[in-house]
This record gives C-alpha cells, structure tokens and sequence, in this order.
C-alpha cells in the first residue's frame, strides 16, 4: 500500500475524478436534451429520445465503452491522435445521459400542470416557461438522484481501463491492478477500494441529507406547521406536450 499510495494520489484520483466530473458535466447537458425530447409531441423528437435511452441503459457499461472506443478510434486518430483518454469520457457521459434523460424527464413531469398554465397566462412562451419555470423546479427536485448518478459514474470510470490508457492516464483500479499483478500482492487493490469508498460513502450521505432537505422544504430548526394550518397539496398532473415543430 505504501508503494502504491503515492501514485494514487498524484494519477489515479486526478484521472478518476475528471473522467467522473467530465462524463456527469456531458451527460447532464445530454441529458436534459433527451429529456425535453421525450415529452415532447412530435414523434420525430419522442421516438429518437426512447430508443437511445432503451439501448444506453440496455448494454453493460463495459460493453458500451468497447464499441465507443474500438469503434471510434480511427476517428479520434484523425481528430486528437492515439490518446484513447477522450474517448472514455464519451462513454461514460453517453452512458450517463441515458439514465439522466429519465431522471430529468421524471422530475420535469412531476412539477404541477398549473405551473405551466400559469406561466403561459404571463405571456411567456412554451419554450420560455419551460425554460424559466418548470425545469427549475423539476431538476431541484431529482438532485437526490443525479448523485446517485454521479456514484455510478466514479465506478464505472473503473472500467475505461479497457481502453489501453498510459501510464499517467491510469484510474485508481489501474493502478491498482497493475502494482497487484507485479507484486503478486492484492494490497494495492484493496487499496484502491478504499479510495473508491471514501469517495462515495461521503456523497451517499449527502444524498440522504439533500433528499431530507427537500422533503421537508424548510431549513432544519424551523417549527413544522400543523397538519390542520398546513395548506393542502396541488394536485400533479403530467405536463401538457409542447407544441409541434
């Protein structure tokens, strides 16, 4: 473990935490899109949105970085040369946004019809209450959920290994492995998984926390109002699809 740790520390955190970070960054943004595509009326948009999601969420996420970096390497030769590096963080973020769409499309469903009617009786437009009002509203409510996402992301980035990275490339599991089929020693394995718990163990907990949080929907030390003063709730219904395009 002493022999590993210093390498850990200086390449296998840093490469664990940015393909992590990058991949949750991409697949949000990717996310969203797909998200927003698939409540949308038009079939051309719907369709495309279920069918990348059913496949992405379908194929074992080591499947999926193989055929994204063996099927892309010619062409990220020709863009960025025989660095494999970027080729694992679209995976993991094409991987990423197919869980997010769902996530996204769940929270943005939940938010109340009212919210949108209202919205437009101000004057704003479809795109423009969703934008301002209801998305909002919808990714407050899954943050719980997007950091589950994010736990997933820092173990699967285990898996990028498959790749053939360099030596200052190396995931934490790398490293990891490589010190334990030079040794002959699973100490540095067992290491890493150390690693990979103090990583998540903490944002586990800050789930729970966060999801308290937003359940209750006031600070912690604020008196709770009686059932019979609290106001009751909105009903939810699904949000009306957007118009045609």
């Amino acid at each position: 473990m002493r022999q590993a740790l210093p390498e850990m520390l200086a390449v296998g955190l840093r490469n664990t935490l940015v393909l992590s970070v990058s991949a949750a960054l991409l697949g949000s943004v990717l996310g969203m899109v797909l998200a927003v595509a698939g409540i949308a009326r038009t079939r051309w948009l719907r369709w495309p949105a279920r069918i990348y999601t059913d496949v992405f969420r379908g194929l074992p996420a080591a499947a999926t970085i193989l055929l994204i970096g063996v099927g892309l390497a010619p062409l990220g030769l020709q863009v960025w040369g025989p660095n494999p590096y970027p080729l694992g963080v679209l995976a993991l973020s094409l991987i990423a946004a197919g869980y997010l769409g769902e996530i996204f499309r769940a929270g943005i469903l939940s938010v109340e019809a009212a919210q949108l009617e209202g919205a437009r009786a101000l004057g704003l437009s479809w795109g423009a209450a969703m934008r301002l009002v209801i998305i909002p509203q919808g990714v407050r409510r899954v943050l719980p959920a997007w950091v589950n996402q994010l736990i997933a992301l820092i173990k699967d980035s285990s898996l990028v290994y498959f790749l053939g990275l360099v030596a200052s490339q190396r995931d934490l599991f790398r490293i990891g492995q490589d010190h334990a089929a030079t040794t002959g020693n699973e100490s540095a394995l067992l290491l890493a998984g150390l690693f990979y718990l103090v990583l998540t163990v903490p944002l586990t907990h800050a789930v729970n926390w966060l999801d308290r949080r937003l359940r209750q929907g006031r600070p912690s030390g604020v008196q709770a109002e009686s059932d019979d003063d609290a106001p009751a709730p909105a009903a939810t219904h699904p949000l009306p699809a957007g118009p045609r395009t």
